[in-house]
């Protein structure tokens, strides 16, 4: 009997072995289906995380693009007023005549500023000639 059992023993240890491939092969699919579900859903969890963030990327973008537009139309609209200012074509024209010698009465009259300016813009030009 003893001789039955050891004949059979090896088929019984390959049934096992078998036995337990099979079940660790069911195990390890089942593992590999949830982890692919897993994955799955993390995936479309950051494509729609992503898709957010590239919205508010334009929407942030748009806002840039028309800030800097109106910067553009502001800075514009400031050296026009800058140009066209009475008071800098005053203040250039005194300068212009205090390099050409004039004094304080002349760029009174001539600009049409007052005397405390006059003297300043004097003051100014002859400090940046010496």
């Amino acid at each position: 009997m003893f001789a039955e059992i050891s004949s059979l023993a090896p088929w019984l240890l390959t049934v096992a072995a078998l036995g337990l491939l099979f079940a660790q092969g069911l195990l390890s699919r089942r593992e590999n289906r949830k982890l692919r579900e897993q994955l799955k859903e993390r995936c479309e969890t950051l494509g729609r995380e992503l898709h957010a963030t590239a919205s508010g990327s334009m929407g942030v973008g748009q806002r840039v693009v028309t800030c800097e537009r109106q910067l553009h139309e502001l800075r514009g609209m400031l050296d026009e007023m800058r140009q066209n200012d009475p008071l800098r074509i005053s203040y250039d024209e005194a300068s212009r005549l205090v390099d050409l010698g004039a004094d304080i009465d002349d760029l009174m009259n001539t600009c049409g500023i007052s005397r405390p300016e006059a003297e300043l813009v004097s003051a100014l030009r002859k400090r940046q000639a010496a």
